[in-house]
C-alpha cells in the first residue's frame, strides 16, 4: 500500500466515528424533532385548509404558498441571519428546528389534506348517524383511515428530511455534513470526506427505508381486514 493510500485510509478511519457521532447526536435528533413538530403543524394547517372559516383557510393557504414556493436554504438564512439583523438572535440548532418544522409542515399539510379528502363522505355520515360530533368523527373514523393513505408519502418526507438537514451546516450547525466540512478544511481531502459523509447518510436512509417498508406492510395488513 502506497503512502498516499495509507494516508487516505487513516483519514477515513479517524473521521468515520466523529462523523457518525455527529449524525447520531445532531442529524437524527434534528430530524426527529423537526418532523414531529412539523406533523403537528401540518395537521393543523390541513384542518385549517378544510375549514369553512375563510380567514382561517386563507391564512393556511398563504403559509403553504410561502414555504412551498421558496427554497429551504433561503428560509434557514432568513431565520438565522435575517432575524439576527433586526435583533432576534436564535442559536443554530433551534433556528434549524424552526426552519425545518415550518417547511415540513407546509409540504406535509398537503399530504394530510389529500389523505383526509380521500376518505369517502359516507364515513363522515356514518359517524354523524352514531351521534358523533364533527371532531369525534374526524378523530375516531376519518383520521385512522387517512393515516393509511398518508403513511407512504410522509415516510418519504421523513427520509428526505434526514438528507435535507445537511443544509443546517450553512447556518453554523455542526451536524454530519458540517463535521465533514471541518475535516475537509483540516485534511484537504474533499472527495474522500464528502463521500464518507454520503455513505453515512446512505446508511441512515437505508435503515429508515427498511422501517418504512415494515410500517407500510403493517398498515396494509390492517387495511386488508
Amino acid at each position: 500500500m502506497s503512502d498516499q493510500s495509507t494516508r487516505l485510509w487513516n483519514i477515513f478511519v479517524d473521521s468515520f466515528l466523529p462523523l457518525l457521532k455527529a449524525g447520531v447526536l445532531f442529524t437524527i435528533p434534528l430530524t426527529l424533532i423537526s418532523f414531529a413538530l412539523g406533523l403537528i403543524v401540518a395537521l393543523l394547517t390541513a384542518l385549517a385548509r378544510l375549514s369553512d372559516i375563510r380567514i382561517l383557510s386563507g391564512i393556511a393557504r398563504f403559509y403553504v404558498w410561502i414555504f412551498r414556493g421558496t427554497p429551504l436554504l433561503v428560509q434557514l438564512f432568513i431565520i438565522f441571519f435575517g432575524l439576527a439583523h433586526v435583533g432576534i438572535i436564535i442559536d443554530p440548532f433551534p433556528a434549524a428546528v424552526i426552519g425545518f418544522t415550518l417547511n415540513v409542515g407546509a409540504y406535509n399539510s398537503e399530504v394530510i389534506r389529500a389523505a383526509i379528502l380521500s376518505v369517502h363522505k359516507g364515513q363522515w355520515e356514518a359517524g354523524y348517524s352514531l351521534g358523533m360530533t364533527r371532531v369525534q368523527a374526524l378523530r375516531r373514523i376519518v383520521l385512522p383511515q387517512a393515516a393509511r393513505v398518508a403513511v407512504p408519502p410522509l415516510s418519504n418526507s421523513f427520509i428526505s428530511l434526514v438528507k435535507d438537514t445537511s443544509l443546517a451546516a450553512s447556518i453554523a450547525l455542526t451536524e454530519l455534513f458540517g463535521k465533514a466540512q471541518q475535516f475537509t478544511a483540516t485534511y484537504y481531502e474533499p472527495l474522500l470526506l464528502y463521500s464518507e459523509a454520503a455513505l453515512i447518510y446512505l446508511m441512515f436512509s437505508t435503515v429508515l427505508s427498511f422501517l418504512q417498508a415494515r410500517l407500510e406492510r403493517r398498515f396494509d395488513r390492517y387495511s386488508a381486514r
